[in-house]
């Protein structure tokens, strides 16, 4: 028995030759082998991924530096603009230049002497003589009042950079006398005061009759020219500033003939 078991034991132990042995897939090598063309375009795919990544990187970084700005620059881009509104020139013109009101350009000035005298009569025959001397110091201002511009006196050209204002006729706006500085100079009732005590009443007419004469001399010393020639002035340049490239300012009304008409 023994025996016959070593005789198994080694029967089993001897290979086969006749047995068949087990057979493995065998690998494919001209599948996994790439060609030239592939080649390229894996490198395409890689330097184009490799690219977005450092152009990304650049932004991060581009991104960190600006901060606030590149954000607002977002918000601009994507932010509709709100829609243009349009207005009539000619009422800005107007409404800028009204805000200046009575432009006063033009002051004259003036020490006038006036004497006044009043008589005392017995029929035809004058009995006795009052003299007063009165020193006035006086001022005439004349200029332009803007508020009396109207749409209907701007036009500007079709490119809006030229206007042209045609300004109301100036006027005298104060003409009075400097009280603290005028004063009679003297007064007198002649021999042995046989003239009437009327000193407030000739140093009322004293003052009118200086007033008459100072305002008469700014009148002929042209002081409502000279009101529109500043007032041409100071309204070309303040509507040079409102954006015109050009100001055309025109004037009226101011010979001597006008300004004593507004005595």
């Amino acid at each position: 028995m023994k025996v016959v078991r070593f005789c198994l034991l080694m029967k089993s132990r001897i290979p086969d030759p006749y047995r068949q042995k087990p057979s493995f897939p065998k690998r494919d090598r001209s599948r996994t082998k790439s060609s030239p063309a592939a080649n390229a375009l894996q490198l395409v795919a890689v330097a184009s991924v490799g690219g977005a990544i450092m152009f990304a990187s650049l932004a991060g970084l581009a991104f960190l530096r600006s901060g606030s700005q590149f954000m607002e620059g977002v918000k601009l881009a994507i932010t509709p603009q709100p829609p243009e509104d349009k207005v009539d020139v000619r009422s800005v013109v107007v409404d800028k230049v009204r805000l200046a009101s009575e432009l006063t350009t033009a002051v004259f000035t003036m020490e006038a002497v006036v004497p006044a005298k009043s008589d005392r009569k017995l029929g035809d025959i004058t009995v006795g003589e009052t003299n007063l001397l009165y020193i006035a110091y006086g001022e005439v201002s004349a200029g332009v009042d803007l508020g009396k511009i109207q749409p209907a006196d701007v036009s500007t050209t079709a490119e809006g950079t030229v206007a042209r204002l045609v300004l109301p006729a100036p006027e005298i706006f104060n003409d009075s006398l400097d009280l603290d500085r005028s004063e009679v100079y003297d007064y007198n009732r002649g021999f042995l005061n046989l003239g009437p005590d009327r000193a407030p009443q000739l140093q009322t007419l004293a003052q009118k009759e200086a007033m008459k004469k100072i305002y008469t001399a700014a009148c002929d010393q042209d002081i409502l020219k000279q009101a529109n020639e500043r007032a041409q002035l100071v309204v070309g340049q303040l509507l040079k500033g409102a954006g015109f490239d050009d100001v055309i300012v025109e004037t009226s009304g101011d010979s001597v003939a006008d300004c004593y008409a507004l005595m």
